[in-house]
């Protein structure tokens, strides 16, 4: 007994807490990557001049201008308080928009993140300017405005127009800028300094790279940070293919080689990920590894074409020769090229969608039970997901409240980004949490039930005494007037001593 005690059970209770501590870290693990892997895939708004706005109200808004290749143009403050504050930044803007055309305004989702949305909306309404308002999670971006990186990029800006520089990035292309910052400060996950954080960083390093070779990289554009995340690429060979390109820019895959340190084996996993859009050869502006470049010339010969053909809509001519060329390069490789010829350089990612919070909430204080509001869902947990309506605090949408029907798993139903339309269940003002709803109107089946029940019951029938035979009220009679507490009460139903556990050990104990 004396071994029991000292050393099997202690023994035995460590393994199983260690075992669950490890499923335990794996699920969170697995759920924060996941929501990695869809904020690094957010849609982009593309390669357009953007203006980015770090929000705040006592210094004022750091405004930072960029091109359509990222690059910093100028830099200005726009105050939001004050005498006057409104007509200087309405000024501000009338003059800027003379000289370049804004295509975007890129606004952080921090503090006075929404007053400034809603400023600078009535501003462009007053100059008859069509420009988009955007809000931007701007998470972790104060994490990259202190790192070297940023010092690297912009050693003279002040922090905070670095901060405001990334964020009209973000707007950009949000994989381009992210992969700057370490993923654990993007904003997503669930107990992520609980897990084992090893397990975690390799996890969240493996969905960088898998992101960043999914959608490709400009070779010519491409910073160091994100080059570092190509597959046999690492930082250092990605500094010399930044050094080589200040140099001459790349004009096709091959020069890759004369890179130094870049190796044949590093070519051989690398440049297929490497895009480069201003080349002769059209192939090195697809997906299309050049050892297959060899296959596809050969094809086009046999087609009696040029390669240029078989781009966009000539791809389908290479279905007459699938059965002969799958059998020699693979049925997959095949398909690959087809996907690729078809679509030359394709984005993976979806199309941008402007979105827009409602315009008469701002905290959540404004909120009342049953408002209808659009959000966008910023985390998924196993528990639910988190969505913002634009008050400075995420609002809770249990999985139970996700939709009609059973939801096992959140992200089956949602995942970060997606936009959303929810409806407000409750709020507690004193905790400052917001208890919200996706299920907007009753289920369709309980609809349906309804409405069948309320058919069999037929018209619902008249309170009171009744009527008489000359349509009028009949009075009630004695046991109705008297008090109906003196009718016989039903039998209480004994409550099941199975709810709890020391019921159930009370009912065990009387039976014996």
């Amino acid at each position: 007994k004396l071994a029991l005690t000292v050393y099997v059970v202690p023994s035995v209770s460590n393994e199983v807490h260690r075992t669950l501590k490890e499923k335990a870290d794996g699920d969170a693990i697995t759920v924060f990557a996941e929501n990695v892997r869809k904020v690094l895939l957010s849609s982009p708004f593309g390669a357009k001049v953007v203006l980015g706005v770090d929000p705040g109200l006592r210094t004022g808004c750091k405004v930072a201008l960029v091109d359509k290749s990222g690059n910093f143009i100028s830099n200005t403050v726009l105050h939001l308080q004050g005498e006057g504050a409104e007509g200087k930044a309405k000024k501000l803007f009338e003059e800027v928009l003379k000289q370049i055309k804004i295509e975007a305004i890129a606004v952080g989702n921090g503090t006075a993140g929404r007053e400034t949305e809603i400023l600078l909306r009535k501003i462009l309404k007053d100059l008859g300017k069509d420009v988009p308002v955007i809000m931007v999670s701007e998470s972790g971006a104060s994490v990259y405005s202190a790192s070297d990186v940023a010092r690297q990029e912009f050693p003279e800006l002040d922090v905070t127009v670095r901060g405001a520089i990334s964020i009209a990035r973000r707007l950009q292309d949000p994989l381009s800028e992210l992969v700057k910052v370490d993923p654990k400060s993007i904003g997503v996950g669930q107990y992520q300094h609980d897990v084992n954080q090893s397990s975690l960083k390799k996890s969240l390093e493996a969905v960088v790279e898998s992101c960043v070779n999914n959608v490709g990289v400009d070779l010519n554009t491409a910073s160091a940070s994100l080059l570092s995340y190509v597959a046999g690429i690492g930082p250092a060979l990605a500094q010399n293919l930044i050094d080589h390109r200040k140099k001459n820019l790349f004009q096709d895959r091959s020069e890759l080689l004369k890179v130094p340190k870049f190796s044949a084996k590093v070519y051989e996993q690398a440049a297929g990920f490497l895009r480069i859009p201003t080349s002769k050869m059209s192939l090195d502006s697809t997906g299309i590894h050049p050892e297959r470049y060899t296959a596809v010339r050969d094809m086009a010969g046999e087609l009696g074409v040029s390669i240029t053909d078989l781009v966009g809509a000539g791809a389908q001519k290479l279905l007459a020769l699938r059965t002969k060329w799958a059998s020699i390069i693979g049925e997959y490789t095949f398909d690959d090229i087809m996907k690729e010829l078809e679509k030359p350089g394709r984005d993976p990612r979806d199309m941008f969608k402007v979105f827009q919070f409602r315009d008469d909430i701002f905290t959540v204080k404004d909120l009342k039970e049953g408002m209808i509001c659009p959000g966008l869902v910023t985390n998924v947990t196993n528990f639910g997901a988190f969505v913002d309506i634009g008050v400075h605090q995420d609002g809770l949408v249990h999985i139970s409240e996700l939709a009609h029907k059973f939801v096992d798993d959140p992200r089956k139903v949602v995942n970060p980004g997606d936009q959303v339309t929810i409806k407000v269940l409750g709020v507690d003002l004193e905790k400052n949490q917001i208890s919200l709803t996706m299920k907007l109107d009753v289920a369709p089946e309980r609809k349906a039930r309804m409405d069948e029940s309320r058919e069999a019951r037929g018209p619902r029938p008249q309170q009171g005494g009744g009527r008489d035979q000359r349509g009028g009220r009949s009075a009630p009679s004695r046991d109705q007037r008297n008090n109906r507490s003196a009718a016989p009460a039903a039998p209480k139903k004994p409550a099941n001593p199975f709810n709890n556990p020391f019921g159930a050990l009370a009912a065990i104990n009387n039976k014996k």
